[in-house]
């Protein structure tokens, strides 16, 4: 499954919903340059999920837990993150198979921990200042080489 669109933040709304209507997996991994967007993507995704919570960037905290309509997201921010081990002190795995949304911002270091099967979306920065997002579903042993 593949699907790619370009967005901007007026139809940011529509975007998560698009994203959520086709994900296979209740893990996606958010990729793309810093300031592009992917923060402000996941909180149109909590959003369209039902939360009402303040969405922010978990980047020293690492994991932000949100409540969604009869479920929980948590969100991930790896960025300054530079061992791995790090992630596993927090019991990344717990989350991971916790049976909740997991969104993971800068997901390569934990790629070869991650779960075989899970979504992924790329996003860019267009010329005009809108976003295109493409995602896939893939077998994570392709990214884990």
């Amino acid at each position: 499954m593949q699907m790619k669109t370009d967005f901007d933040i007026v139809t940011i709304d529509k975007t998560a919903q698009m994203l959520l209507k086709n994900v296979t997996t209740k893990t996606v991994l958010f990729y793309g340059d810093m300031g592009v967007g992917k923060t402000t993507l996941i909180k149109a995704i909590v959003k369209a999920l039902g939360g009402n919570d303040k969405v922010t960037s978990p980047t020293f905290s690492l994991v932000n837990e949100y409540e969604v309509t009869n479920d929980k997201v948590y969100h991930f921010d790896l960025y300054r993150i530079e061992d791995e081990v790090e992630v596993f002190d927090i019991g990344i795995e717990d989350y991971l198979y916790s049976g909740h949304w997991v969104f993971i911002e800068w997901p390569d270091i934990i790629a070869k921990n991650l779960p075989i099967t899970t979504d992924i979306s790329y996003i860019k920065l267009n010329k005009d200042g809108s976003r295109t997002l493409e995602m896939s579903v893939s077998n994570i042993d392709l990214i884990k080489k």
